[in-house]
This record gives C-alpha cells, sequence and structure tokens, in this order.
C-alpha cells in the first residue's frame, strides 16, 4: 500500500526554505568539497580495516577511528613525501643531462642520422608546415631541456610554498574521515531517514554510489600506480631515470587512448636512433605487453566491479569527470554517472505501467 502525501502551502515554504539553505551550506563548503569527497571515498576504502581494528577495540569508537586515521597517514602520507622528494632530485638530475647532452652535440649527431634525415625529407614533402631541419629540431630541444629544469624547480617551489594549503586540505580530510569512520552507522541511518525514498531504492542508491566511487578509485588509480611501477622498472633497466619516467607514466595512464605510450614510445625511438636498439625492441615490447596489458585487462576489472555500468559509460564518465572537474572529476564523473544510471532504473520501475501504456498506443 502506498502512502500518500498531501503538501499543503506551508510545506512548500519549508521546501524552499530547505533548498536555500542546503544551497548556502554547498557555497561555504564549496571550496573544501575536494576534500570531503576525497574523505568519503577513503572511508568506503579504509571501512574493513576499520571494523577489523574495532572488532579488537570494541566500545571505543573514537580511538578506533584515530586508529584507521593515523594508519592512513603511515600508509600515505609519510612515502608521498619521500617519492616526491626523490622524483624531484630525478628530475632535475635529468634535466640537466640532457641539456649537457644537446650542448655536446648529442641532439645534432642524432638529427644527422639518415633515418631521421629522411623521415624529416618526407614529413617536409606532406605536411604544408614549412621545412622542418634538424637544427630548428635541436634548438627546440634545448629550449625544451632547459625549460624543463626551469618547470621542476618552480613546481617544487611551489608546492614547498603552498604546504601550508596542502596540509591544511590533508588535515581536513582527515578531520571528516574521522567522523565519516565514527559515525558510519549513524550516517546510513540518517540518509535512510532523509531521502524520500523506499528502503530498497535508497540502499540500491547507496550501494551504487559506494560501488562505483571505489571501482573509481581502484579502477583509475591503482591502475595508474601499476602502470607506473612497471613502466619505471623498464626505464631503470634500460638506463634511464625509473622513478621520474615511472612516475610520468603514471600520470599519463590517466590520459584517454594514449596513456603511458605518450613516454615509453619516445624514449624507445631515442634508443632506436641512439643504437641501442635491443633495448628500444626490450623497452617497445615491455610497453605493449606488460603496460599496456595492466590498462587493458587491470582497469576495467577494477573500474566494473561489481556496478551495472558499462565498460563505455565508464570511460565517457571518466573523459568528462577529467575535462570538467580535473583530477578529482575521475571520482565526481563515475559517481554522478551511476547515480543517474541507478535513477533511470528506478524511474523505469516506478513509472512502468504508463511507460508501457505509452509504448502501446
Amino acid at each position: 500500500m502506498k502512502s500518500q502525501f498531501k503538501a499543503e502551502p506551508g510545506h512548500w515554504v519549508l521546501i524552499g526554505a530547505l533548498a536555500l539553505a542546503l544551497y548556502a551550506s554547498y557555497l561555504l563548503v564549496a571550496p573544501y568539497v575536494g576534500a570531503v569527497v576525497l574523505a568519503f571515498v577513503l572511508s568506503l576504502l579504509c571501512f574493513p580495516v576499520h571494523q577489523k581494528i574495532a572488532s579488537r577495540i570494541p566500545d571505543k569508537p573514537n580511538l578506533v577511528a584515530a586508529l584507521t586515521c593515523s594508519l592512513l597517514v603511515v600508509v600515505i602520507l609519510v612515502p608521498a613525501i619521500l617519492v616526491f622528494i626523490a622524483i624531484v632530485q630525478q628530475g632535475i638530475v635529468f634535466t640537466k643531462q640532457s641539456y649537457q647532452w644537446i650542448e655536446q652535440g648529442g641532439a645534432e649527431q642524432l638529427m644527422q642520422q639518415p633515418v631521421v634525415e629522411q623521415t624529416l625529407a618526407k614529413f617536409n614533402t606532406v605536411l604544408p608546415l614549412g621545412q622542418i631541419n634538424g637544427e630548428n629540431i635541436v634548438e627546440r630541444l634545448a629550449e625544451f631541456a632547459s625549460g624543463f629544469g626551469k618547470e621542476m624547480l618552480d613546481i617544487s617551489t611551489q608546492v614547498l610554498a603552498n604546504i601550508t594549503g596542502l596540509l591544511f586540505g590533508f588535515v581536513l580530510m582527515l578531520f571528516v574521515l574521522f567522523f565519516l569512520l565514527r559515525d558510519h552507522r549513524k550516517i546510513i541511518e540518517n540518509l535512510h531517514w532523509i531521502i524520500p525514498l523506499s528502503r530498497s531504492q535508497e540502499e540500491e542508491l547507496l550501494s551504487e554510489a559506494s560501488t562505483v566511487a571505489r571501482s573509481a578509485v581502484l579502477g583509475s588509480f591503482l591502475t595508474a600506480i601499476a602502470q607506473g611501477a612497471a613502466g619505471g622498472i623498464a626505464m631503470a633497466i634500460v638506463g634511464m631515470p625509473g622513478l621520474f619516467w615511472g612516475t610520468m607514466m603514471a600520470f599519463a595512464s590517466f590520459i584517454p587512448a594514449i596513456g603511458c605510450a605518450l613516454i615509453w614510445v619516445p624514449a624507445s625511438i631515442y634508443l632506436l636512433l641512439t643504437g641501442d636498439w635491443p633495448w628500444a625492441l626490450f623497452l617497445t615490447l615491455w610497453g605493449v605487453i606488460v603496460v599496456g596489458s595492466i590498462d587493458n585487462i587491470l582497469r576495467p576489472i577494477l573500474m566494473q566491479g561489481s556496478s551495472s555500468m558499462s565498460t563505455l559509460l565508464i570511460f565517457l564518465s571518466l573523459l568528462g569527470g577529467l575535462q570538467l572537474f580535473g583530477l578529482i572529476g575521475l571520482i565526481y564523473g563515475p559517481i554522478i554517472f551511476a547515480l543517474t544510471h541507478v535513477l533511470i532504473r528506478l524511474y523505469t520501475i516506478e513509472f512502468r505501467d504508463f511507460l508501457e501504456k505509452q509504448d502501446k498506443s
């Protein structure tokens, strides 16, 4: 038996005031919504660990939540600081070596290779972009090498200058995470009470949101870490800074269609042109078989998980989220698509009779 709700004028006033209050509240927390969403996703990932700690220390929710957050700090923050320092060091050393290689004539010798000259000649006959010659490329490489080193120094300086803001965001995320873990059951009960849907519909919405949020993190970030680690190992084997280029591959993995090939393909071409064709072949095979397999196999498995969204919808949600919200959009996009997908399914169930009647008319 469906309950009948008859809205009175006073109800609409209350609903309007509530909508305005919610919008004003959103404006207040909008600058920090990224930290709140990240805390929500981390709470889903950390909750199994939190439950295990709670089973060992019963009836002490504050202590259990504090221990879970402390464990997260040790697992994430400390390694992140050490890795960032090592990346900056390797990046600066690599740019200095690259600039010295260009200044000592290494780039000119590379441009004088018969294969390179023939390739440039074909480009000049096909592309209406003017004459491309080795001297112009060497000049561009020199500008890029010097500019890249300056960019690395600028980025590290900006990170150090914004350390207060980064620490504030991290502390805010931990603060929100603490309460999400401690009051998990109470928050879920309040959501069930507030949302004006049936319990089964509410559970389906919340379950889909949590599933997709979890799979978005696992699918995007764990795949990026795996590809970066695999690519970094290969780069280190061929004699390049493994940690630096592995990190670049991890970031490149978020680029749709191209991904890590943006890094390992030019590196393979460089090794081939400098005469190290065995290492060039090794890096190419590694990039295609190992790094490519991680992207083609691991990402769809982790992203789809138990969610009912198709791989196409997941891809579009990642692409749109990245374009609209930036890096955090890799979480926002799948959640928005998942909730929309569930709401459409609930709509078709709720209005099935009407839709079938309309379809037959």
